[in-house]
C-alpha cells in the first residue's frame, strides 16, 4: 500500500454512481471534493460515517466541497444504500479496487484475528486545481464529518 499525500495530482477516474450514470473527477475541477474511501455499504461504520456526511451537507456546500463516497460495492449495493439511508451524495463502486489501489488504500487489514485484503478507511481533500490538499487517517465514523470542517475552517 503506496498511500498518495497531500501535494500529489489526484488520479482522475471514471466510475459508476448508485444510478449507473458515470462520474469523471476531472469534471468536478473547480470546487473542492471529498473522495472518502469506506469498506462496505451499509454496514455499521459505513452507515454512521454516511448519515453524518448526508446530515452535514448544508455546511459542506456552504465551504465549496462535493462529496465522493468510493467503496469496492456495486451500483446496485449502493442504490440500496443511498434509498435506506437516504443519502445526498454520491457514491461510486470501485468493484475491481483500480481507484483504491491507485490512491494507495487498498490493502491487507486485520480483523478479530484474521487477515484480508480491503479499503482502508481514508478520505482525501482535493482542491480546485485538482491537487490532494490534505489527507484525513485518523477519525471515527462518527466524527469524520466534523474534522473536515473544522480542517476547512482553518484555511
Amino acid at each position: 500500500m503506496n498511500r498518495l499525500t497531500a501535494g500529489t495530482v489526484a488520479p482522475d477516474f471514471e466510475l459508476p454512481d448508485q444510478n449507473g450514470a458515470v462520474i469523471k473527477l476531472s469534471s468536478l475541477q473547480g470546487k473542492k471534493v471529498l473522495v472518502y474511501f469506506y469498506p462496505k455499504a451499509m454496514t455499521p461504520g459505513c452507515t454512521t460515517q454516511a448519515c453524518a456526511l448526508r446530515d452535514s451537507k448544508a455546511e459542506l456546500e456552504k465551504r465549496n466541497l462535493v462529496v465522493l463516497g468510493i467503496s469496492p460495492d456495486s451500483s446496485v449495493r449502493l442504490k440500496k444504500f443511498e434509498a435506506r439511508d437516504e443519502l445526498n451524495f454520491t457514491l461510486l463502486a470501485d468493484e475491481e479496487h483500480k481507484i483504491a489501489d491507485a490512491f494507495g488504500v487498498w490493502g491487507l487489514k486485520k480483523f478479530m484475528g484474521k487477515e484480508y485484503d480491503g479499503i482502508h478507511r481514508i478520505s482525501f481533500l482535493i482542491n480546485e486545481q485538482g491537487v490532494i490538499e490534505h489527507v484525513f487517517d485518523n477519525f471515527k465514523t462518527s466524527n469524520h464529518h466534523q474534522i473536515v470542517i473544522d480542517y476547512l475552517d482553518s484555511l
